[in-house]
């Protein structure tokens, strides 16, 4: 299991110090929510914080699009250092072709799929990604419930991956924390995103500790 800090929900005055407090804390990754105010109602980053912040951890990018043009910013985002690139495919008008161009401009390519959107819709995309987000709360705010429904789902996305033997991985954001990341693993998530479950916490290497600790014991 990789986990992955979502800067959402870090104190924005001292970013880059949050950025390195979580890495020597255990991160794996560094997540990145970039949203627009018209895919999803906020405003959050662009690709001038991501050049910055690139500059204090070699932690591999999670750049999670929320924008209506990812063809047009992706490409800004992998400039800026994004080692991953997650779109929505409804905000593409040639999902497929979105995804290669991350690819060849450098980047891992991941499909972002919300709790309401069904499997069917974006299973044809496996063969053109290298990991699939699923949303466990609806994206645009940080601090939301998570949603127990979309579990179901991860599972029957993983079961799919196995029988194609696509290698891709199944990423799991919004509302998790040490209480419940259990259940996501065993849902079948290998990369998990925490946001408030980790930045709002007093000790960020102790809440890390914690929340492998569940995932060892969700395997068991």
């Amino acid at each position: 299991m990789k986990l992955a800090p979502s800067i959402l929900s870090a104190d924005f005055s001292r970013l880059g110090d949050e950025i390195t407090a979580v890495e020597r804390a255990g991160a794996d990754w560094i997540h990145v929510d970039v949203m627009d105010g018209h895919f999803v109602p906020n405003l959050t980053i662009g690709p001038v914080v991501l050049e910055s912040i690139r500059k204090v951890t070699k932690l591999p990018m999670d750049v999670h699009l929320m924008i209506t043009d990812p063809d047009k910013f992706a490409p800004e985002f992998i400039k800026a250092g994004a080692d991953w690139v997650s779109i929505h495919p409804d905000t593409c008008s040639d999902p497929v072709r979105t995804l290669n161009k991350v690819r060849e401009l450098g980047a891992k390519a991941a499909v972002a799929v919300n709790p309401d959107v069904l499997l069917q819709k974006v299973e044809p995309l496996l063969a053109h990604a290298d990991m699939f987000l699923m949303m466990t709360v609806f994206p645009g705010f940080a601090g939301q419930e998570f949603i127990e429904e979309v579990l179901p789902k991860i599972t029957q996305l993983r079961n799919i991956i196995e029988e194609r033997r696509h290698a891709v991985l199944v990423e799991a954001d919004g509302g998790i924390k040490a209480d419940n990341i259990g259940r996501v693993v065993q849902a079948g998530a290998e990369v998990i995103v925490s946001g408030s479950g980790i930045f709002k916490t007093p000790d960020y290497a102790a809440t890390i500790r914690k929340m492998r600790e569940a995932a060892e014991r969700s395997k068991k």
